[in-house]
C-alpha cells in the first residue's frame, strides 16, 4: 500500500511540476519575457513530446523577439500537428509576410487545390474520429434498412448508409494523408539569414539563386549529410547545406 501512495506521490508530483513549468511560461509571455518563455517551451517539448499549443506558444514568442525563421518553424509544427487552427494558419502567414523571398507557385487544378484545403482542415486524429462515427451510422443505417418495419425507414437506412460509407471512406484517405504529412518531414525552414543554392553538392557548384530565413523548401534529396536538394513551389531546386535548413 505504501509503494503504491509513493508512486502516485511521484506521479502527482511530475504532472505538478510539468503544469507549473507551462504556467510560467505563459507567465513570462503576458510579461513581455518572450526570451524565458523560450526556454520553458522549449523544455517542455524536451519533456513532454510534441503539442501544437506548445509549438504555437514558442512560434509567438520568436515572432514576438523578430526571429522570424524560428516564428514560422514553429508555427508549421503547429499547423502539422492541427491543420485547422485557423490562428495558427493565420500567426504563420502573417509571419511569411516579413520574410524577404516572395515564390509564385505553379498553377494546379483547382479540384487539387480543394481537395488539399479540405484535407487540412482536420488533423489526422480529427478525421479517423470522423470515420469512426461514419462507420457507426453505416451501421446505424444498415440496421434501420433490414429491420425497419416501414418503407420510409427502409430507404433512410440506405440513403444513410450510402452517405456514410462514402463520407467513412474520404474520412480514411484524408486520415491516411495527414498521417503520411506528419511521419515523412518532407519540408524544412531556411534557418540563416541568406544562402546560396548550389546546382550540385558542393561549394564548386554554380550559383543558382538565393534563399533567406524563414523560407519554406520541400526535401527533394534528404539522403546525403551534408547537403540537401531542395525544390520551391515555382519548381527551381538545388543544394544547400544541411546547417541552413531545419526540418519541420
Amino acid at each position: 500500500m505504501k509503494k503504491i501512495v509513493l508512486i502516485w506521490l511521484m506521479v502527482a508530483s511530475i504532472n505538478s511540476l510539468f503544469g507549473q513549468t507551462k504556467e510560467q511560461a505563459d507567465s513570462a509571455y503576458v510579461n513581455n519575457d518572450f526570451a524565458k518563455a523560450i526556454e520553458l517551451y522549449e523544455n517542455i517539448l524536451a519533456n513532454e513530446g510534441e503539442s501544437a499549443d506548445i509549438y504555437y506558444n514558442l512560434g509567438n514568442s520568436y515572432y514576438k523577439m523578430d526571429k522570424i525563421a524560428q516564428a514560422v518553424l514553429n508555427y508549421e509544427r503547429a499547423l502539422l500537428l492541427n491543420p485547422g487552427d485557423g490562428d495558427i494558419r493565420f500567426n504563420l502567414e502573417l509571419a511569411q509576410s516579413k520574410t524577404v523571398d516572395k515564390v509564385t507557385p505553379m498553377s494546379e487544378v483547382f479540384f487539387i487545390t480543394w481537395i488539399r484545403s479540405l484535407t487540412n482542415t482536420m488533423s489526422e486524429k480529427g478525421w479517423g474520429n470522423t470515420g469512426i462515427i461514419a462507420f457507426i451510422l453505416i451501421l446505424a443505417g444498415l440496421s434501420l434498412y433490414f429491420f425497419g418495419k416501414k418503407i420510409i425507414l427502409k430507404k433512410i437506412g440506405f440513403v444513410l448508409a450510402i452517405v456514410c460509407l462514402i463520407v467513412c471512406v474520404i474520412a480514411n484517405m484524408f486520415a491516411s494523408t495527414q498521417r503520411d504529412k506528419a511521419m515523412n518531414h518532407s519540408h524544412a525552414i531556411i534557418m540563416v539569414p541568406s544562402i546560396t543554392v548550389k546546382s550540385t553538392p558542393n561549394e564548386g557548384g554554380t550559383e543558382l539563386f538565393i534563399l533567406h530565413e524563414g523560407r519554406k523548401v520541400m526535401m527533394k534529396d534528404n539522403s546525403m549529410k551534408e547537403w540537401k536538394e531542395i525544390e520551391l513551389e515555382d519548381g527551381n531546386a538545388g543544394w544547400v547545406p544541411a546547417s541552413a535548413i531545419e526540418i519541420i
